[in-house]
């Protein structure tokens, strides 16, 4: 890790970016400006950069995920070759302490701030690549597509049982949505075939995770696109604990001895995948499902028990990821 000596924090909204830069040592010494969201005002930004002596070799950068609002900053950042740190809010409030006050300026002082005090634990951002920032957008589209068919179709179905003559009506009027958004589903699938079929190093890693009985496909773009190709984690246990699998201890002194249990704090989307998943494999995967089925008969909870499978799931994923090979089925004597 580089000895940085300038601090740069960054709070973005969608029509400008407020950015606060501290020299190393000089808190109180804290230099503010504003600039519009746009390539002019990065051009901006980089002219007053200057006038600090803040290139990309002495300066740590540190902004929040924001994500579309971000886009555009973070990509000509790394144009010009700044070191990078995409932090969550929640992690660089908590770690500030009780504070009081709230707006742009501030919150861009204590971003930087937070980047100074914690640059030893700094993580260099790496822009994923075009591919995958590709399948992202199709996943989120699909989401939102889903969603919107099952909100249709539940509201129409209500209708049915208590007013017949509405119900026609409203499917009347709904069908061609419905159909239309069916089409676009598959052509998104079509898409995301593509995608994975033209790019080998994508393939490749789609292969050895889906390779995982109970991984399906989305399951395993959604785990590309979260981490980055699997750049983002070097453990299982650190993915694990990111997809709110990983249980933590839960005790202070004699008088609090709580079981452990899993943090609030995860991906919620990728463990929701993961617990499906994990209902798959305890009924089709032969070795986890005398696992799961062991374990109940000892009466333990079964939502612990699946997600030990989940967590088993995940130390398979990233095995097959480390040692580049697809997953071989265990055979159950």
């Amino acid at each position: 890790m580089n000895k940085f000596t300038h601090f740069l924090g960054i709070d973005i909204s969608k029509e400008y970016f407020d950015a606060v830069i501290i020299l190393e040592g000089k808190k109180e010494l804290n230099n503010h400006n504003q600039f519009a969201n746009n390539a002019k005002g990065i051009r901006e930004l980089r002219k007053w950069l200057k006038e600090f002596n803040a290139t990309s070799v002495n300066t740590l950068v540190c902004l929040e995920h924001t994500g579309m609002y971000g886009k555009l900053v973070i990509k000509h950042l790394i144009s010009y070759e700044f070191s990078l740190w995409v932090e969550m809010s929640l992690k660089i409030i908590r770690s500030i302490g009780l504070q009081r006050g709230k707006n742009d300026k501030v919150d861009a002082f204590r971003i930087a701030y937070y980047a100074m005090k914690n640059q030893e634990e700094a993580v260099i951002y790496k822009a994923p690549r075009k591919v995958v920032e590709k399948i992202k957008t199709l996943l989120s589209v699909r989401d939102k597509l889903i969603q919107y068919r099952g909100s249709l179709s539940r509201h129409t179905n209500e209708l049915k049982s208590f007013d017949p003559e509405l119900y026609k009506l409203a499917v009347k009027h709904q069908n061609n949505t419905i159909k239309g958004i069916a089409t676009d589903l598959k052509s998104i699938e079509k898409q995301l075939d593509l995608l994975i079929k033209e790019d080998e190093i994508l393939n490749t890693i789609y292969t050895q995770v889906s390779s995982v009985p109970g991984v399906g496909k989305i399951t395993t773009l959604t785990l590309i696109c979260f981490t980055n190709e699997f750049s983002m984690y070097a453990t299982p246990r650190q993915l694990a604990c990111y997809t709110g699998v990983a249980p933590f201890e839960y005790t202070s002194g004699k008088s609090i001895k709580g079981k452990p249990r899993v943090n609030n704090m995860a991906n919620k989307k990728l463990k929701k995948l993961l617990h499906m998943c994990a209902l798959t494999a305890a009924t089709y995967d032969p070795e986890l499902k005398v696992y799961y089925q062991r374990k109940v008969e000892e009466s333990k909870n079964k939502l612990l028990v699946l997600n030990n499978v989940r967590n088993k799931l995940i130390h398979r994923i990233c095995a097959c990821i480390k040692e580049n090979r697809v997953y071989k089925i265990r055979e159950v004597a």
